[in-house]
């Protein structure tokens, strides 16, 4: 029963974000903060595919255990396109709210993203073994986390200011993907119903999607009635 709820979800997941950032690509208009938005929809469902894919391929097959290689190599392509997402995601503030100079924010968002990434290629990571180091997750997630932290404050700070209804809820999706996240992180392979977190965590990313789309229909729409 796990293994189809799971597997469902996880296709209904992938195909949402997927489609919404092919729409979101095709009908930006020359939208710049748009088009990146559906960019961004893509590089996250693509990414989570390399995860979500083996595992569900697993679940209905022969078990995780046989498929230990490809879900790390999974975990760790998602690690690196997670971090890319959240690069876009402060090019997405930057447009909406036409911030032009932010030379040492910019500076603090990509060398956050290198130490993660760096960190993410050790082998110390142990990322195809049965039994990962948990220090290691937590090493290479404080970057992510301050990556996080840093979005979130931009997006609070920047609605509030400017009362955009719009986006006025998108630092809560992200403070709930990591509120969701970080438990799986440090107890997930002692206590494994933890990880049913992630699916929380995966819709908190949906609504993240869900308001960039949202909004550019509505502005479409505007602009043909």
């Amino acid at each position: 029963m796990q293994a189809i709820i799971e597997t469902l979800f996880d296709i209904v997941y992938l195909s949402t974000v997927i489609i919404m950032g092919i729409m979101m690509i095709k009908n930006s208009n020359g939208n710049k903060q748009y088009k990146l938005f559906g960019i961004m929809a893509v590089t996250l469902g693509l990414g989570d595919a390399f995860h979500l894919v083996p595992r569900a391929l697993a679940l209905n097959t022969t078990g995780l255990e046989n498929f230990t290689a490809a879900l790390g190599t999974g975990k760790f392509i998602t690690s690196i396109t997670m971090t890319v997402f959240y690069i876009i995601l402060y090019y997405v503030w930057r447009l909406r709210y036409k911030v032009d100079e932010k030379g040492a924010l910019t500076i603090s968002v990509y060398a956050l993203a290198i130490i993660r990434i760096v960190l993410s290629f050790m082998p110390q990571n142990a990322w195809t073994s049965d039994t990962p180091p948990l220090a290691w997750g937590i090493y290479r997630n404080i970057p992510f986390a301050a990556m996080g932290i840093l979005i979130i404050v931009l997006f609070y700070q920047s609605t509030k200011k400017t009362n955009d209804i719009a986006f006025k809820y998108m630092w809560l999706t992200i403070v709930l993907s990591f509120a969701f996240y970080i438990p799986v992180v440090l107890w997930g392979d002692v206590h494994p119903l933890i990880g049913m977190l992630m699916i929380p965590k995966t819709l908190a990313y949906v609504w993240t999607i869900y308001i960039g789309f949202s909004e550019m229909r509505r502005l479409n729409k505007q602009k043909v009635s």
